[in-house]
């Protein structure tokens, strides 16, 4: 039987993967999908969606335990687990289902199986009816990444989770470690904290949200520690000893080693890149630790062959694939295509209060040799802030002295993740610091602090 052909074919079907999948049959571009395991990938079904479903859920639980500042009465508060955990599972359920109703309105072929690619331009999917074999002139490699496991703090399900069993929890953790401070580990913590959970983090490195600029590092941390969390900087989880409903923790801080009982431990520390069994090294792949090395086309280096998302390298964030995809299919059909500019990327930490930011921070501007502006402006200045009963946080941007320039902007606070997109809009448009100043923002909004961020930083600021 003679292998089906197609002019791209897309191994993974996740943000990246079928938004480049989507792109190139609007192209005109015969093109088919191979997903080994559900439509959406990591993000829709085990990730981004659901998380910020269970996320929604216990920053509605912390307003009602607020009921009395807002002059409101609810007693009894609590929550029910199970049915916290059934709505985000079916908030994913209903995204990946619409994934399905895409690839169908876009006539791309869906292939469900294991891929491999065997030769230049060929691909043999290993699926339940057997083995099928497909041609492609053009192969996206959009195969995403998984959560990293290090020696002795391997997960099991039960006392040690991983993301996935933190989404879909067998009980609700009394006493919790979370080991790594990054996005994951922080919304989680944020999560089961805000539920209960006496909560400890442990980061290696000398603060926590350690890709965050300094300052606002420091401001989440004084809220995540007011709110009962422990933190633990510059500490290291040497070994978990498991016992009989408990875990023992031995953590290096301060070069001594103290051991801490836990019922549940979640391990943030990181991805690898789903690599292994795609024939790559075969074909003259290279990758570095476990990441495929791409220019900035996403071009591999192999003739026909492109690598995006996770498994393409940092920064791993689902919007960065999704546009990595349109471009690559946009590339494949003799389009002029805009690679992407990771330092315009922005970052989005959804625990309580929010973290984002996009651009340099404070000290890699600086590091580069820039003359700096720096403008900062608090919640607690801001009307909307007060009004909604959230007067804790902090907006601050960066822009050079010389020029103008945004360099980056830095927001801790409610809802910054969906205020950060004004300033990406603002890189991308290459915009000053005029530009900014000479924009109105409306009132009362949360987005005026944006504004007097950016007066404070050239000594114009009009509310502090």
């Amino acid at each position: 039987m003679a292998a089906q052909s197609y002019d791209v074919i897309v191994i993974g079907a996740g943000p990246g993967g079928y938004v480049a999948a989507i792109r190139a049959a609007q192209l005109g571009l015969k093109t088919c999908v191979v997903e080994r395991e559900h439509l959406g990938g990591i993000c829709l079904n085990w990730g981004c969606i659901p998380t910020k479903a269970l996320l929604r859920s216990s920053e509605v639980f912390h307003l009602m335990e607020r009921a009395k500042d807002f002059g409101l009465k609810a007693e009894n508060i609590g929550y029910d687990l199970a049915a916290v955990v059934k709505r985000s599972r079916g908030v994913a359920k209903q995204l990946s289902s619409g994934i399905g109703h895409l690839m169908k309105k876009n006539k791309i072929d869906v292939v469900m199986g294991e891929a491999s690619i065997p030769a230049k331009g060929k691909v043999s999917v290993k699926t339940e009816k057997g083995t099928q074999d497909l041609t492609a002139k053009h192969i996206v490699l959009a195969t995403g990444a998984r959560a990293r496991e290090l020696p002795g703090l391997e997960a099991d399900g039960d006392l040690v989770w991983t993301y996935k069993h933190a989404l879909d929890p067998v009980r609700m953790p009394k006493k919790l470690l979370v080991i790594g401070s990054g996005a994951i580990g922080i919304e989680f913590a944020s999560f089961y904290n805000t539920l209960g959970a006496e909560t400890t983090v442990v980061e290696v490195m000398d603060r926590v949200l350690p890709v965050e600029d300094a300052e606002i590092s420091a401001f989440a941390k004084k809220s995540f520690v007011k709110q009962g969390m422990k933190i633990m900087e510059k500490a290291m989880v040497k070994k978990l000893d498991k016992g009989k409903g408990k875990v023992t923790a031995h953590i290096e801080v301060g070069g001594k080693v103290e051991k801490h009982d836990f019922d549940t431990v979640i391990s943030a520390v990181g991805i690898v890149g789903n690599v292994e069994g795609l024939g790559l090294e075969e074909l003259g792949v290279k990758v570095d630790r476990t990441h495929v090395v791409t220019d900035e086309y996403c071009r591999t280096g192999v003739d026909g062959l492109y690598a995006i998302g996770d498994i393409a390298g940092a920064p791993w964030l689902a919007h960065k694939a999704s546009h990595e995809g349109v471009m690559v299919a946009e590339l494949i059909a003799g389009k002029h295509a805009h690679p992407v500019k990771p330092e315009s990327i922005a970052g989005c930490t959804y625990c309580q209060p929010q973290v984002a930011s996009v651009g340099y921070t404070e000290a890699k501007a600086k590091e580069l040799g820039y003359d700096i502006k720096v403008g900062r402006f608090p919640f607690i200045g801001n009307g909307k802030a007060i009004a909604l009963g959230e007067a804790e946080g902090m907006v601050k941007t960066i822009f050079d002295a010389k020029t103008g320039e945004l360099l980056g902007a830095h927001m801790v606070g409610a809802e910054v993740t969906e205020l950060i997109q004004g300033y990406v809009v603002g890189r991308q448009l290459e915009t000053t610091e005029e530009d900014l100043m000479n924009t109105v923002f409306p009132h009362p909004t949360l987005s005026e602090m944006m504004h007097e961020s950016v007066l404070d930083a050239f000594d114009r600021v009009i509310h502090i």
